[in-house]
């Protein structure tokens, strides 16, 4: 049959098995059907699961309008709608549902319906249990997104359940929330019809489910897949119900072979949906066992699986996708039962780089997760019952325990949102990155801390946490061009402390990261002493056992905690600029820094100046400290041998003399860390006088040097930086301190050393820069938000310096 001919027989079909159908029929079985045929038909070949079903066409739908004769009749009652009167909305979308529900179906829509039915019985056994999902024919394409706004049921059996199941989805087009979608995006309410997918359900009820993005949902950074997953049916996690376990995955080694979860999360998923068998109300919550609520919903084996059929189902359709999957807990098997283009931030322009920046702000009210990278203010108006909904008015910030689709009319004019519960992937999360809206999730309390008519400010721009601050907080939006910045000959790399930003910041234009610190993420992410999680039997406080057994919650293992969560802070690091070059700075922290994390105390010392005691390398091979030493080693060689990521660096501070570098040395290949192997570089911080007089010597050891130009000050102006007596003296631009750069930089060019420099000093001062660019050091570290600026300035320089040369 010629493709022509095989496309007008589909154009009359008002039922199609996926088998029959392809991306190309969006017109006939809507995004998600279309999607799911196309995923069927071709990638089940390529070992991805889907599970069979039909579709019933948009051919049925309009047959059912017109033979049952109330499309005039919906388009009266249309007729003066008005979607920012939410009454009006609301009173003309429950007529249209009304009539749609109580007319009856063609006859011969009937008998088709049932027929595939009783194919797929003949194929799944008796009353099989099916998914009912609408798709209507212009969802899910790149530049509308209408997920959510029709209905899905759930558990569906019999021919009788399955008719009624159709009708209320066909009557769901015209919900309060895709009548304004449309609106809005000024699609015409009967140009878009409705097809419905029938699929064989996944008993994820017995198991769990979840959803994929193939790009990372807040910054657009695309060589992660994010997984996210609950206990039970899916629906939680959309509507925010569930905060739900989440894993990052690095594609890039994700394909060479690699385990390469770079960050796992664990949920606390207190409750979960199952299926009832009451035919009124066949799904219901119920609370999960509290063994279960701390343990991840699938093994990192199952994660890596969705995450290779993630990127296959990417590749094939050549953009980001937002994928479902659930796992069926008779046999389980996972399986894919959605996939659509991901519509938000894959659009956004990355060339432009934007920056929110509170310039001054109110007393902090609330914590929670922030969405997105903006900030909002406005008068609060709690909503805790969706019928007060109509009382919302424009540029007021939406307060509430959580959203669902009802409440899009109103989310859409809201200066920002704040929601008690809810996770990255809840509804307020999606319909807010959509709206390009500053919204917080997961704040615990808002509802009851807020109160209404209350001035506040949402800022969801400092990083991995958002702010609810009092009153209308001062702030600007800086927008920086990408497209036209020239690359410096000097290296241009990254400070970067937190895990959390270096996505967003791998967009800056970078050679790299100078420096990686440890203790960020030790003091955050772990907040635990190393040697209380070794020693953790023999703690002496029970209080602090306490606190520790609730942070390390879900492990038996105390010490793998500490492991596994540095080795995710620095491969988040690693990833967002791989295959740059990351120099991770292992840990520097002071005895009394070490005494301020839980369990400390009883491990450290109390020094009259920690500042130059016990910290660096002299820690590291100490056997008082050895033990902890091993488990950061254990971490770097996670990242660099499991995850695949070997652009990661090490770096070793505070190391006094040559003899102690080598002891680090070897207690670095004790513990599997061998400089060389696996082109494992190991650099050294200058920061104290004897690197530089004995440059020579720690040439012989290291791959390179990083001058740490705070601490170099200090030791060689003899002051502490810490005190305020003496801080008129302190400058790093004192020609004592320039002459020991400029002579180290000498001996690492005539060694064939590398050299850079990932003190503050040229973050704050242009002068300072431009003369490293003199002395021609290799690179220079930056505090990201100064990369820009100290980039344009440094081209300059490097231009006068050419021009120089050639006079």
């Amino acid at each position: 049959m010629s493709k022509k001919k095989s496309t007008a027989k589909k154009a009359k079909k008002t039922i199609m098995w996926f088998s029959q159908i392809r991306n190309t029929d969006v017109p006939l079985v809507g995004g998600k059907n279309a999607s799911l045929g196309e995923m069927y038909s071709t990638l089940t070949k390529k070992g991805i699961l889907v599970p069979n079903g039909f579709a019933i066409t948009a051919n049925a739908y309009r047959d059912f309008l017109e033979k049952g004769g109330i499309k005039k009749e919906i388009k009266k009652i249309l007729s003066d709608l008005n979607t920012h009167n939410i009454k009006n909305l609301q009173a003309r979308g429950k007529a249209a549902r009304e009539l749609m529900i109580k007319t009856d179906f063609p006859k011969d829509l009937d008998e088709k319906i049932a027929a595939a039915y009783h194919k797929m019985e003949e194929e799944y056994g008796q009353n099989v249990d099916v998914a009912v999902r609408s798709s209507a024919t212009a969802e899910d394409l790149p530049d509308a997104s209408f997920a959510g706004q029709q209905e899905t049921y759930l558990n569906i059996r019999g021919k009788e359940e399955l008719l009624k199941a159709c009708k209320k989805c066909f009557a769901s087009l015209f919900t309060n929330r895709a009548i304004s979608y449309r609106q809005d995006k000024k699609f015409d309410h009967f140009k878009i019809a409705l097809s419905i997918g029938v699929q064989k359900m996944v008993r994820s009820d017995k198991a769990s489910s979840g959803v994929i993005f193939t790009i990372d949902t807040e910054t657009g950074f695309d060589n992660v897949v994010l997984v996210s997953g609950i206990w039970g049916l899916g629906e939680n996690i959309v509507q925010g119900n569930v905060n739900p376990d989440q894993w990052y995955v690095f594609k890039p080694t994700l394909q060479k072979g690699y385990k390469s979860i770079i960050f796992r999360s664990c949920g606390t998923k207190a409750i979960k949906m199952v299926y009832t068998g009451d035919k009124g109300r066949p799904t219901r919550n119920i609370s999960v066992e509290d063994k279960n609520r701390h343990v991840f919903v699938l093994n990192d084996k199952e994660v890596l699986d969705l995450a290779r059929w993630a990127v296959v189902i990417e590749k094939h359709y050549g953009k980001p996708m937002d994928i479902e999957w659930a796992k069926d807990g008779f046999n389980n098997k996972l399986y894919i039962v959605q996939a659509r283009p991901e519509t938000v931030v894959s659009r956004k322009d990355l060339s432009v780089l934007e920056e929110y920046v509170i310039e001054k702000k109110g007393r902090k009210l609330l914590i929670g997760s922030p969405v997105g990278a903006k900030i909002g203010a406005g008068k609060v108006h709690i909503i805790k019952d969706p019928r007060q909904i109509g009382q919302f008015k424009k540029n007021e910030v939406l307060v509430t325990d959580m959203t669902d689709p009802d409440w899009e009319p109103i989310m859409k004019i809201a200066s920002a949102i704040v929601t008690d519960r809810g996770g990255r992937t809840c509804h307020a999360a999606i319909v807010s990155r959509e709206l390009g809206i500053p919204c917080i999730v997961g704040t615990g309390n808002a509802t009851r801390k807020l109160k209404n008519g209350q001035t506040v400010t949402v800022s969801c721009a400092e990083g991995e946490k958002g702010f609810v601050y009092e009153g209308r907080a001062k702030y600007r939006l800086k927008k920086t061009s990408l497209k036209t910045i020239e690359r410096p000959k000097t290296k241009i790399m990254m400070n970067i402390g937190s895990p959390d930003i270096a996505f967003a910041n791998s967009f800056i234009p970078n050679d790299g990261v100078g420096l990686a610190r440890e203790e960020f993420i030790i003091n955050d992410f772990i907040q635990i002493h190393p040697l209380a999680l070794i020693n953790f039997e023999k703690l002496k406080d029970e209080k602090v056992k306490k606190q520790i057994e609730e942070i390390t919650i879900g492990y038996h293992n105390k010490i793998q905690f500490f492991v596994d969560m540095l080795a995710s802070g620095v491969a988040m690091i690693g990833a967002a600029f791989y295959p740059k070059d990351v120099i991770v700075r292992l840990s520097d922290f002071k005895s009394n820094e070490y005494a301020n994390l839980i369990g400390g105390k009883q491990f450290e010392p109390v020094e009259p100046n920690p500042m130059i005691g016990w910290r660096g390398a002299s820690r590291y091979y100490d056997p008082k400290f050895k033990a902890a030493f091993a488990l950061e080693c254990q971490a770097i060689k996670k990242v660099r041998d499991v995850m695949g990521l070997n652009n990661v660096k090490v770096m070793i501070p505070f190391c006094r003399t040559p003899e102690e570098g080598k002891r680090v040395l070897n207690e670095m290949e004790v513990n599997g860390l061998r400089k060389g192997e696996n082109g494992l570089e190991v650099y050294v911080m200058c920061e104290i006088p004897s690197n530089v007089i004995l440059a020579e010597q720690f040439a012989e050891i290291f791959d390179g040097f990083s001058i740490g130009s705070n601490d170099l000050t200090q030791l060689t102006l003899g002051l502490d930086r810490d005190s305020e007596l003496v801080s008129h003296v302190y400058d790093e631009r004192n020609p004592a301190v320039l002459k020991l750069v400029s002579q180290v930089i000498k001996v690492c060019r005539e060694k064939g050393r590398k050299i850079g420099i990932c003190g503050q000093a040229p973050s704050d001062y242009p002068e300072f820069a431009r003369f490293l660019v003199e002395q021609k050091i290799d690179s220079i570290s930056l505090n990201p938000d100064t990369v820009i600026k100290t980039t344009l300035d440094l081209l300059k320089t490097e231009k006068r310096l050419r021009r120089h040369k050639k006079g």
